[in-house]
């Protein structure tokens, strides 16, 4: 069926801010599903109250909606545009609870406006665990024996009758908020309480645990006249008990006999015509016993989700973009492929390589938190490693994670505490993948390892390999080690570094030595078909899983003058979205400045790896090797480093040492603001106030200085991103504490104390800056006082208490720091004002969290105009700025301590929000602002 023609506008909700469950998959998805719909001409209206994502970028749609996600914001949208059909399907569990909402109030009735994409009683069959249940059992597919129970009396009933292990799952709630494993009976009561109270509609379904047994997943889409096709399948590498988000998940299944997967994929055809005959993405859970091969249902999502966009990067099929054109009647066999641009999109694709995706957790945010890992998602973002077979793919995701690891082991950071590694190995967290390899490396048995993880043994073979490929390079010299061990341990995805600790050698011997042997990275395509057909979109991975010459490589360098947009790596606390949204603008900026713009992540969550974005994506770790690999390969006129927050920023050192050119602010400078003494002697030369501070690397040091500056102290290390490791100390003993800690995180770190300004307010200025004059975009006045970070602050645009003596000062200071680190591009600047004065507390010369909020405040695209002065093809002179001033603009932090309910809820100087939201007022009457300006101290830790 062609397209609908009746649909001329189409109104897309959003998932709102970024919490734990629900991330930057469905900025991705959201925007994918706008730009499709605006390519047949449709009028895009969205509706969604996250700020620093690129979905709501004008650039997206027609019209934006910077609004809580609420019944009455629906109804404002449809009173002043005529709407004809909603697309709840790409804003994940907010936005289809929101059109559910709507339909149940009559909204969408009222206003003639159809759902499309989505079918309400699928949803709702999907997620009333009881009505998926009985469904299931009516079309013949094998589900977990249980029931649904409505009340706590009724639950313990259904528990007796099953009996242990049992697995609680709520209904209508997000990655798997209140379920979890039940072994013994004692543990029951409690945890079923927890379950009814997490679910909206007070029920849980009780069932059988498969604990242990192996998961699967299956991407599909199908359109409305039932064509189905199956994207790609997906393995976890952790069995059943581990939340699929938290969970390593690896495409295509590496260890599924075809007969299984036949049969998984009728079933999932027959779940989906079972459950409603809409068109659009679908997720389907499989679980299958290893003993006996019997399959059962675990769930099924009509929608795209986390594991969509997982699969549109692993494939290169952008589901979003079709499920969108699907949504408004168009068949599949009607489509092109966009990848190929020769293909039908009723291909299936078949993919050449193995991708790895592994969950970044920030558990360390969150001291006293339950690091075990279950049904409760409790991951922050992803990363995703893409190899020519599974052990390139897992160390390239290792090396993507940026935990300080250099890929999987290899790097002297093993655990060699037996008990603590079994532990480990039967109680998953964050770190057993790592504690595999430590646990094959202290010679536990095989049986061991497999009875505690019940990982499949294919997985854990593979890992026992490379601890005998590293045994066998550990009994030579560099010097001497066969090329053909080099070449094999390359292609097992071991970096240079890795080797380099192997052998007891530097890193750069290790690269010159493979450059001798011309042992070198070659690069492929992602093009859906394996190369059958020509890939019309440049998306790119490496690999040494090809033959080294020249005609073996895909990716053609140009002759067109070049440039680098570092990304910013899996998304974790304190460096979100908001750094995505910006590389997304400096990439489309180079392009308008006529460069051919290169963009490097390794996040399959976001905008800035949609192949469509930039003139090239390599889809490889921000990882120095694969970067400076890259660059040598590309010869670009220089990089960028500001706009990918610290990931992108702590490559600046070693391009500059390289003698790659940055673009826009300098090292020299980029690095004086990281330098606490160069920074202060700059302040003091500047005549600009700043707290009393010193720099220390050992705690007696601290102790000393500290009575000279005298307490309470801000104590923080160098270089590092979202207050990590930053407290506030009140004496010498906590003072003594905090700081062997941090040496302990990070041994040789430069310790910054800082007299605290105790009950100053604090603001923060973003200027844009062309290495001699600058601008200054926004000033931001937090709402709580000094002590809490910045991205936990709620904080209000423009500034409402500033007096306009201590405003003038923050313009000064700024400019006249701007001008002095001859910054060029952004700048972002931290105040403490107290007594009239305006301190200085730090600066940051890249992009910031505040940046786009300002940019969707001030309707000015910031970014854009900042990557031209970097690329020196502008001057603040060239653009004619004109924000637009009505009201304010708040800045509202969201946390996801529901994820983590024995944490301290205190906030402090080390962040702790996963997202953030913007809220519009016209005045400081306003009911909103008075609460939480009345509430400002509420939460302060100290």
């Amino acid at each position: 069926m062609p397209k609908n023609q009746d649909i001329k506008s189409v109104l897309i909700i959003g998932s709102g801010p970024i919490i734990i469950g629900q991330a930057c998959e469905f900025d991705y998805s959201g925007s994918q599903a706008a730009r499709s719909l605006r390519e047949e001409g449709i009028e895009v209206i969205l509706i969604n109250s996250n700020p620093a994502t690129i979905m709501t970028d004008p650039i997206n749609a027609d019209h934006v909606y910077l609004k809580p996600l609420e019944k009455k914001y629906i109804v404002e949208i449809l009173e002043k545009h005529k709407v004809d059909a909603v697309l709840p399907t790409m804003g994940g569990q907010t936005a289809l609870n929101l059109a559910i909402d709507c339909d149940k109030a009559g909204i969408w009735k009222k206003y003639n406006v159809r759902i499309i994409g989505v079918d309400i009683k699928a949803i709702e069959t999907t997620e009333d665990r009881e009505k998926f249940r009985l469904k299931m059992i009516e079309l013949g597919v094998g589900v977990c024996k249980g029931r649904t129970a409505r009340s706590f009396l009724e639950g313990k009933e259904i528990a007796q009758e099953i009996g242990f292990p049992l697995v609680i799952r709520p209904s209508f709630t997000l990655g798997g908020t209140g379920g979890g494993f039940v072994e013994k009976p004692e543990d029951f009561d409690k945890a079923l309480t927890s379950g009814l109270h997490a679910s909206p509609v007070h029920e849980v379904l009780v069932e059988q645990s498969v604990m242990g047994w192996k998961e699967y997943e299956l991407e599909l889409l199908r359109d409305s006249t039932g064509n189905t096709i199956i994207i790609c399948s997906i393995e976890n590498f952790d069995p059943m008990g581990v939340h699929t988000g938290d969970s390593i998940t690896v495409a295509p299944a590496m260890t599924l006999p075809d007969t299984l997967y036949q049969k998984m994929r009728d079933l999932s055809f027959k779940m989906m015509n079972g459950i409603g005959q809409f068109a659009g993405g679908c997720n389907v859970q499989f679980s299958v016993n290893p003993e006996t091969d019997d399959i059962i249902a675990i769930e099924i999502n009509p929608r795209v989700s986390r594991s969509s966009a997982l699969a549109s990067k692993a494939t290169g099929y952008p589901i979003a973009k079709i499920a969108a054109k699907m949504a408004i009647g168009y068949n599949l066999d009607e489509l092109m492929n966009p990848i190929t641009g020769s293909t039908s999109a009723f291909f299936e694709p078949t993919i050449d390589y193995v991708i790895v995706k592994i969950p970044r957790w920030n558990f360390d945010k969150f001291p006293g938190a339950d690091r075990s890992l279950g049904l409760q998602m409790k991951s922050v973002g992803e990363a995703m490693g893409i190899g020519r077979n599974f052990q390139e793919a897992l160390q390239k995701a290792c090396q993507s994670l940026e935990i300080r690891r250099n890929g999987l082991g290899a790097d002297g950071r093993e655990l060699r505490d037996h008990e603590a590694i079994k532990q480990s190995l039967k109680h998953p967290s964050w770190n057993r993948l790592f504690h595999i390899y430590d646990a094959f490396k202290l010679g536990l048995s095989f049986n061991t390892i497999q009875n505690l993880t019940k990982i499949d043994k294919w997985f854990l073979r593979q890992i026992e390999e490379l601890i005998e490929i590293e045994k066998e390079i550990e009994q030579y010299e560099l010097e001497d080690l066969p090329r053909e061990l080099l070449l094999k341990a390359k292609q097992k995805g071991y970096a240079d570094r890795q080797l380099a600790h192997l052998l007891g050698v530097k890193e750069s011997k290790v690269y010159n030595r493979r450059k001798e042997l011309n042992i070198k990275r070659v690069y492929k395509c992602v093009d859906t078909c394996a190369a059958e057909f020509t890939a019309e979109t440049p998306y790119y991975y490496s690999t040494f899983n090809a033959t080294q010459d020249d005609l073996d490589n895909e990716s053609v360098v140009s002759d067109k003058k070049k440039v680098v947009v570092l990304g910013s790596g899996p998304n974790r606390i304190g460096q979100g979205i908001e750094f995505d949204y910006s590389c997304v603008h400096g990439v489309l900026a180079a392009k308008e400045s006529g460069y051919e713009a290169i963009m490097i992540n390794c996040n399959p969550e976001t905008v800035s790896t949609d192949p469509d974005i930039s003139d090239k994506l390599y889809f490889e770790p921000v990882f120095w090797e694969h970067v400076f690999d890259i660059i040598e390969h590309e010869k670009p006129e220089g990089v960028i480093v500001q706009l990918g927050g610290q990931t992108a920023l702590k490559m600046a050192e070693k391009l500059d040492k390289y003698g790659i050119k940055i673009i826009g602010t300098s090292f020299h400078s980029l690095d004086w603001a990281e330098d606490r003494g160069r920074f202060s002697a700059l302040l003091r030369d500047l005549d600009i106030p700043y707290p009393k501070f010193g720099t220390v690397k050992t705690s007696d040091a601290a102790v000393e200085l500290s009575r000279e500056l005298g307490f309470p102290l801000l104590v923080r290390p160098s270089y590092v991103l979202g207050g990590q490791n930053m407290k506030i100390v009140i004496n010498e003993q906590e003072l003594e504490q905090h700081v062997i800690k941090i040496l302990q995180d990070i041994p040789d770190n430069t310790i910054l104390l800082d007299h605290f300004l105790e009950g100053a307010i604090e603001a923060e200025a973003d200027a844009i800056a062309d290495g001699t004059d600058s601008y200054i975009i926004g000033i931001m006045e937090h709402i709580e006082p000094a002590g809490i970070h910045s991205g936990d602050s709620h904080a209000a645009l423009p500034t409402f208490g500033l007096s306009a003596d201590e405003l003038r000062q923050i313009e000064e200071h700024t400019q006249k720091i701007a001008k002095a680190m001859e910054v060029k591009g952004l700048i972002n600047i931290q105040f403490a004002v107290k007594g009239g004065v305006v301190y200085v507390i730090e600066a940051n010369p890249r992009a910031s969290r505040t940046v786009p909020f300002i940019a969707k405040a001030y309707r000015e695209p910031y970014v854009n105009y900042a990557s031209k002065l970097m690329l020196g093809v502008k001057k603040i002179s060239d653009f004619k700025f004109n924000p637009y001033k009505n009201g304010w603009a708040i800045k509202i932090p969201v946390f996801s301590f529901n994820k983590f309910p024995n944490v301290n809820k205190e906030l402090g100087p080390e962040m702790k929000s996963t997202g953030e939201a913007i809220y519009f007022i016209d005045d400081l009457t306003d009911d909103f602002f008075q609460k939480v300006y009345g509430e400002r101290n509420l939460y302060l830790s100290r």
